[in-house]
C-alpha cells in the first residue's frame, strides 16, 4: 500500500442506475398475415452499479474524481417477442474492507469482504412488458405495453476499513513501521520523526509450515485521537477490522510500559469499546538496549496481557513474536 495522497479511503458518489427500456406493442404483420396476434417483446433491463471487491486494489483512489457513476438505460423491446438489449453494468472495484452506505441517512448497505464478491449498489429499473404479456379471450390484440422503470439516482459513501489479522497499535515511532519491514516484504517509510507513517502499511507475514497472515501498521495515535486530535482519529476505523492488536511501546518510553498501554488502550475504548473485545498482545521495542537485570525489572509491571521484548533491527524474539500473534488469531 502507497504512502500519501495515493491512499484515498473515503468516497461520496453519485448513483444513477439505467432505466428500463420499454416494451413493444407491435402487431404481427407479415406478407401472408394481415391480421397477426401481439408479438411485442420486453423491453431490457437498466443496468446496475455495482460494488465488486478486489484483492489487486488498496485504495478508494480510483473513485476519487468519479462523482457520478450512470449506468446505460435498457434498449426497447421489438417486434416477433424480440427483447430489448440489457443496459451495460457499471462495476466498481474496491478494496476488500469496503463498506458501502446511504449518503442522506448513514445507513450501511452491505460491506465487500472477499475477492470478487458482488453487491449492486444501485439497481437498474425493470424493462416494460411487451403486448404479448396482455393478450387473454377478451382482449385479442392489446395495443399497449408497459413502460420502462425508472432507474434511481441516489448518493452513496464508500468507506474501506483495511482488513488484516494483526494491527499495530503505538504512540508514533513505537517502531512499529521497522517491525513491519523486517516480518514482511512491505517497504513502509521510515523516519526519526512523528508520524512518519501517514497511511495505513499491509504486509503479508510468512509463517511456519507454509503458513501466513496479514500485518497493518496503523499511523500512530496520539492521546485525544479519540476525540479528533492528530492523525489517529481518520485512521483508528482501521484496527475495528484487525483479528488482533499488537500494541507496541518502545523501551525508552518516558512513561511507564503499564501506563503507555493504558493511554492507548483508552483511546481505542473511547472510539469504539467492542475494540476491547479482540485478543491484545504487547511488544516492548527496541529492547537491545537493555540488559538482561534491566528486563527483569520491568517485567514486575507489565500489563496482565501476552507480552514480549523484542528487537526489530536486531531481529530479537521476531519469532516468538510470530508464535504469539498466531496463537492468538487462532484463539
Amino acid at each position: 500500500m502507497s504512502q500519501g495522497s495515493n491512499f484515498v479511503d473515503y468516497v461520496k458518489i453519485c448513483c444513477r442506475s439505467g432505466k428500463g427500456g420499454p416494451g413493444s406493442a407491435h402487431l404481427h404483420r407479415d406478407i401472408l398475415t394481415s391480421m397477426g396476434g401481439p408479438d411485442g417483446g420486453d423491453g431490457g433491463r437498466g443496468g446496475h452499479i455495482i460494488v465488486k471487491g478486489s484483492i489487486h486494489i488498496w485504495t478508494l483512489l480510483h473513485l476519487k474524481y468519479r462523482k457520478h457513476i450512470i449506468a446505460e438505460d435498457g434498449g426497447a423491446g421489438g417486434s416477433s417477442h424480440k427483447s430489448g438489449k440489457q443496459g451495460k453494468d457499471e462495476i466498481l472495484e474496491v478494496p476488500l474492507g469496503t463498506i458501502a452506505k446511504d449518503a442522506e441517512t448513514g445507513e450501511i448497505l452491505f460491506e465487500i469482504t472477499k475477492d470478487g464478491e458482488t453487491k449492486i449498489l444501485t439497481a437498474g429499473g425493470r424493462g416494460g412488458l411487451g403486448n404479448a404479456h396482455f393478450k387473454n379471450a377478451v382482449q385479442q390484440t392489446p395495443r399497449f405495453a408497459q413502460p420502462g422503470e425508472q432507474g434511481q439516482e441516489v448518493w452513496n459513501i464508500l468507506e474501506l476499513k483495511v482488513l488484516a489479522d494483526v494491527g499495530l497499535v503505538g504512540f508514533p515511532n513505537a517502531g512499529k513501521s521497522t517491525l513491519l519491514s523486517v516480518v514482511s516484504a512491505a517497504k513502509p517509510e521510515i523516519a526519526d520523526y512523528p508520524f512518519t507513517t501517514i497511511v495505513p502499511n499491509l504486509g503479508i507475514v510468512s509463517y511456519r509450515g507454509g503458513k501466513s497472515f496479514v500485518m497493518a501498521d496503523i499511523p500512530g495515535i496520539i492521546e485525544g485521537a479519540s476525540k479528533g486530535k492528530g492523525l489517529g482519529y481518520r485512521f483508528l476505523r482501521h484496527i475495528e477490522r484487525n483479528s488482533v492488536l499488537l500494541f507496541m511501546v518502545p523501551a525508552d518510553t518516558s512513561r511507564s510500559i503499564k501506563e503507555e498501554y493504558a493511554i492507548l488502550k483508552s483511546e481505542l475504548e473511547s472510539y469504539n469499546p467492542e475494540l476491547m473485545q479482540k485478543p491484545h498482545v504487547l511488544a516492548i521495542t527496541k529492547s537491545d538496549m537493555l540488559d538482561d537485570e534491566l528486563m527483569e525489572e520491568m517485567k514486575q509491571d507489565l500489563p496482565d496481557i501476552p507480552s514480549i521484548f523484542i528487537s526489530s533491527v536486531a531481529e530479537k524474539n521476531i519469532l516468538e513474536l510470530k508464535d504469539m500473534l498466531w496463537k492468538a488469531i487462532e484463539g
